[in-house]
């Protein structure tokens, strides 16, 4: 089956990207550009919006598809430059060796995530890392920042931009420099949720995780920050992309009780987030992550959870397949 994928980057001198007002990319479908025939490192738009002719600059090469491969192009501008992605119609499946392995993940804030056999990921925390550095930019951001009045211009550091309102070249040096630092912690994060994701997947042949609804989750303004900081939606969006790749079977199970039930007996065994160990009457005491992993494991092995969310139904940019469905058995299920 075939998937679509964003890939080849570049950037050159767009001045006039946007079509409305604070737009950061514009896509256009089959028409409105040329890409070079022969070089296939420059590309010119035709729409007579006056972006012209852009030349790309990257390590990706599109010279071995054809131009009617190439069902999107979008201009996308970021704090460190202007890119463009090539949506194309191609086959990203992989042939890989069973291994033979199961595996349920419980994500963590501690530990970006624990598996059943008790195998712990480090929570790299980029954004806490780059917090002080952050604290110090928006600082002088604020400081540079005016305020006009009916005087003149005065500094001000709660002041807001109004339309129409000049800004100073210092402003807008420390306004990038701030929003780099943001897109570095963006591109760490998505980076190593990516190559673990990948190292997850080629080494089982069946991976069981929470269908979590991290929207409601951060809705918890006390733990928003960690939660949005692991990157728990990026880890799950690869796993999925690399299930359909090599094949695997990737499962979403319903999160509830995954941590308060016993996977040895089957005892609910009640616990605060503060409660880190496992213990139950039966004798068992584990990590509690370690045994909503294996409880994870169980539930996805057995009927899958899975419906409603994100991905279910369609084939978005990554050209991820729909996940396992809810109450179907494993082997009449599609793959992802």
């Amino acid at each position: 089956m075939s998937s679509s994928v964003l890939w080849g980057e570049g950037y050159g001198d767009v001045f006039s990207l946007t079509r409305q007002k604070n737009t950061r990319s514009v896509e256009y479908k089959q028409s409105g550009w040329k890409l070079d025939v022969k070089t296939k490192k420059h590309l010119t738009f035709t729409d007579k919006k006056g972006i012209g002719r852009l030349k790309l600059v990257g390590s990706r090469d599109i010279y071995f598809y054809n131009e009617s491969d190439i069902k999107r192009v979008r201009l996308i501008r970021r704090a460190d430059g202007y890119y463009c992605q090539f949506c194309i119609s191609v086959d990203v499946k992989q042939e890989s060796e069973p291994t033979g392995k199961a595996v349920g993940l419980d994500v963590g804030l501690k530990f970006l995530y624990v598996d059943n056999f008790g195998h712990t990921e480090e929570n790299p925390k980029f954004y806490r890392q780059a917090e002080k550095r952050l604290k110090k930019l928006q600082k002088q951001v604020s400081r540079k920042f005016k305020k006009r009045t009916a005087h003149g211009e005065v500094s001000s550091p709660c002041g807001r931009s109004k339309k129409g309102q000049p800004v100073s070249n210092n402003y807008l040096r420390a306004k990038n420099r701030l929003a780099r630092l943001h897109l570095k912690v963006s591109r760490q994060r998505e980076e190593h949720s990516k190559k673990l994701a990948r190292c997850v997947v080629t080494s089982n042949d069946v991976v069981a995780y929470e269908d979590l609804q991290i929207k409601n989750l951060v809705k918890n303004h006390h733990l928003a920050k960690s939660i949005n900081d692991a990157g728990w939606y990026q880890l799950r969006k690869w796993i999925e992309y690399f299930g359909v790749k090599f094949g695997k079977i990737t499962i979403a199970v319903p999160p509830q009780w995954t941590s308060q039930e016993c996977s040895n007996c089957g005892n609910i065994v009640k616990k605060t987030l503060s409660t880190l160990t496992h213990q139950c009457s039966c004798g068992l005491t584990i990590c509690r992550d370690e045994n909503a992993a294996r409880n994870i494991l169980k539930k996805g092995l057995t009927t899958v959870g899975h419906t409603g969310s994100w991905l279910e139904n369609s084939l978005n940019a990554l050209g991820e397949d729909t996940p396992t469905l809810a109450q179907v058995i494993v082997s009449e299920q599609v793959t992802s």
